[in-house]
Parts: C-alpha cells; sequence; structure tokens
C-alpha cells in the first residue's frame, strides 16, 4: 500500500502535512505494522514547545515502547483524544483519525529533512 501523497515523511517513519502554519502529525502505516498492535498512546499537553528532533509522546505495543519524534518547530495545538482513548485507531486508520498531534509550526525548516511519498516508499522497500 502507498503512502499518501499529500504529506512528508521522516526516517524515523512519522508522517507530517502541513498546510500555512498549520501541521498534522502521525505514524505511518510501516511503523504502526512494526510495531504490530498498538495498545496505549501518550502525547505531550497542548501548549508544549517543541524543536525539530524533540520527543512528543510515547506509543507503546505489545512489543516496544517508541518515541514520536517532531521533524519541524512548533508548540501543540491539538492532542487527538480518540486515539489515546482508542490506541488501535493507529493500526486501523494510521493516516486518517490514528493522528497524534496538531500543532502551529514556528519554523518549518526540518522540513527539508523529509521525504515524499515515492521515496518514503521505495525506502521501507529495502
Amino acid at each position: 500500500m502507498s503512502s499518501p501523497a499529500d504529506r512528508k515523511y521522516t526516517s524515523s517513519h512519522e508522517w507530517i502535512q502541513v498546510a500555512g502554519d498549520a501541521g498534522t502529525l502521525g505514524l505511518t502505516r510501516f511503523a504502526v505494522e512494526q510495531l504490530t498492535d498498538v495498545t496505549f498512546v501518550e502525547m505531550k499537553k497542548v501548549g508544549t514547545a517543541f524543536k525539530a528532533g524533540d520527543s512528543l509522546g510515547e506509543v507503546e505495543s505489545v512489543k516496544t515502547t517508541s518515541d514520536v519524534y517532531a521533524p519541524v518547530d512548533g508548540v501543540i495545538t491539538e492532542v487527538n483524544k480518540a486515539a489515546s482513548d482508542d490506541p488501535s485507531l493507529l493500526n486501523s486508520d494510521p493516516f486518517g483519525t490514528g493522528w497524534l498531534v496538531k500543532f502551529k509550526v514556528s519554523s518549518g525548516a526540518g522540513l527539508a529533512k523529509c521525504v515524499d511519498a515515492a521515496t518514503y516508499d521505495r525506502d521501507i522497500a529495502h
């Protein structure tokens, strides 16, 4: 299954979608498949400022706990309560209802390190 072309992808398997200074972040289908069944999601609180590379929270599965990293600088404006309440949303719809945080982008310089969907899909296929 190919990744949606309307967003960028990180080497740590997050996706980011940016429109103006508003961003949304989640985990890719590949990341979720590697984790297997996601059992717990905990993101930092609304109002938390972060820099590219900072952890925005954790996702736990039956196999491991993984940090979720920010590819840009910003401030969290919304946390997906539905994903915290029902972590299986990440398994069933990682690019839709399984998003993790929304944020205001303060510096999008980190986007230059992200890749498009075709490049990401090619990279995970190897």
